[in-house]
């Protein structure tokens, strides 16, 4: 069952100013290209780009340590470590522009890549719900029961005739 974006802060933060905070360790000059107005700030960013921000940071903090890193890891698997003006291009792109394009370049390559997956933090303490029990598979159907429609269905339906264009060109003229 999907949450809610907003489900998922209250269940992994508590709310959202817990989240922003979270984030502040991660929005330095290593990660971050300053593209957020200073007066709203990130309190003011939808839950959903928050928790992907999050996720992507915290990815990229942990498998690159810093942006310049991925760049320099996208311009090798790209083979274009000497191209100074691609780099520097790169590092305008805000940091989920970055990995996106590195998890991109890595598949065309033939490079193992691992799925961003989630790296929100645990529940808080007592907010977690306990798993529900799995329902149990419906009885099947006894194997004879099963054979005759099976046979009816590999059976191709009976197609009509279409006129070839070569035959009705000839009848005509």
């Amino acid at each position: 069952m999907n949450k809610s974006p907003a489900a998922l802060v209250k269940q992994h933060f508590g709310d959202k100013a817990k989240l922003v905070a979270a984030l502040g360790p991660l929005t330095n000059d290593d990660l971050w290209v300053p593209r957020v107005n200073e007066t709203k700030g990130l309190a003011r960013v939808p839950n959903a780009k928050l928790l992907r921000l999050f996720n992507v940071l915290s990815a990229v903090k942990e498998k690159f340590g810093n942006r310049f890193k991925l760049v320099d890891a996208i311009c090798e698997i790209e083979k274009r470590t000497k191209d100074e003006g691609y780099k520097k291009r790169l590092l305008a792109y805000p940091v989920p522009r970055l990995f996106d394009l590195y998890q991109s370049s890595a598949r065309r390559a033939g490079v193992a890549v691992e799925a961003l997956g989630s790296r929100l933090p645990k529940a808080i303490e007592g907010s977690e719900e306990a798993p529900k029990p799995k329902a149990a598979k419906a009885q099947a159907k006894p194997a004879a029961a099963k054979a005759p429609a099976k046979a009816a269905a590999k059976k191709p339906a009976a197609k009509p005739a279409a006129k070839s264009s070569a035959a009705s060109k000839k009848s005509k003229g």
